[in-house]
């Protein structure tokens, strides 16, 4: 199931149809026909791209039947010249009923959460939601790795396939990338590139989505999201125990005693396998714990100001 059917939702739930290993793709979208369109949109193009997913659309998250997985992307975009944090209020009180409506739907779902501010409104979706931390994912770690990647690539005139990093820490100014980690087709990316070099790749792919959004003057970035989210969402599906960056909740990994913060993990079926713990350097390790309190800090503010409303 994805909720939400602007922009990343449809790239999502795409995706999703044209892997051809998910019965069922549904839309879900307050606005009248609009889920439905992008769905019989998508079904019209069965024969072209050769999936065979059933994809339906619906306005009302009940109405959608029990998911394995449900990918909530509603919310408010960001505009030119807004953080992400700038949308914490009002993406909270969306996040946090659609999280609560699907938990009540499907007891047993896995919630994978792209609404942005991610790393807050992931923490937001646990709490409202009432399901296992391990069943409460955020999107973000996998779309910045890419961009991360993507940039090197072009960098390097490598093909992205062939650099190999991991984005951490937080969908922001946080996001850590552990060059230690980091590979060019197998050479470390600090014996690739000059250090000036790679820390202006580390800053632009952290700043990857205000680029985009002051490009596009109205809406945000979709396709690398909705890529993103699929990606996830499959490798759960197939239980690929592919090391993959995504915000979960740390309980004592990394020296972080508790809360979500973007970091390697292995997911399954049933959502968050397991953490994986890799040799950081200390400089990395400090800034991923850094990540994880600034996170801290802002969940609190948004929990106070949830309780004030």
């Amino acid at each position: 199931m994805v909720v939400g059917a602007g922009h990343v939702g449809m790239i999502t739930a795409m995706k999703l149809a044209e892997a051809n290993i998910i019965e069922e793709v549904v839309l879900v979208d307050i606005a009248d026909g609009l889920a439905a369109g992008i769905a019989l949109d998508l079904t019209h193009s069965t024969a072209l791209l050769g999936f065979d997913t059933k994809v339906r659309g619906v306005t009302r998250l009940a109405d959608a039947g029990v998911a394995d997985y449900v990918v909530i992307t509603a919310g408010r975009a960001r505009q030119p010249g807004m953080s992400r944090t700038d949308l914490v209020e009002v993406n909270a009180g969306i996040v946090g009923g659609l999280a609560r409506d699907a938990a009540a739907v499907s007891p047993n779902t896995v919630l994978l959460i792209v609404t942005n501010p991610l790393d807050e409104m992931t923490h937001h979706a646990w709490q409202a939601a009432g399901l296992p931390a391990e069943r409460v994912i955020g999107m973000a770690g996998v779309l910045d790795s890419s961009r991360f990647q993507a940039l090197t690539g072009l960098a390097t005139q490598s093909a992205p396939s062939d650099i190999t990093a991991l984005a951490l820490g937080s969908h922001g100014d946080e996001m850590v990338i552990p060059l230690s980690q980091a590979r060019v087709a197998g050479t470390s990316i600090t014996q690739t590139l000059p250090q000036g070099a790679v820390t202006a790749l580390v800053d632009r792919a952290r700043n990857s989505g205000a680029e985009v959004v002051g490009l596009l003057k109205s809406g945000s970035a979709f396709f690398a999201p909705g890529a993103s989210a699929a990606r996830m969402v499959l490798a759960m599906a197939t239980d690929s125990d592919e090391v993959i960056a995504a915000t979960v909740r740390a309980r004592g990994q990394y020296g972080i005693s508790d809360g979500y913060v973007g970091l390697p993990t292995k997911l399954g079926r049933g959502g968050l396998k397991e953490i994986v713990e890799l040799p950081l350097a200390e400089d990395e390790l400090a800034a991923v714990r850094t990540a994880a309190a600034r996170i801290s800090e802002r969940v609190s503010v948004l929990e106070k100001a949830t309780v004030a409303s």
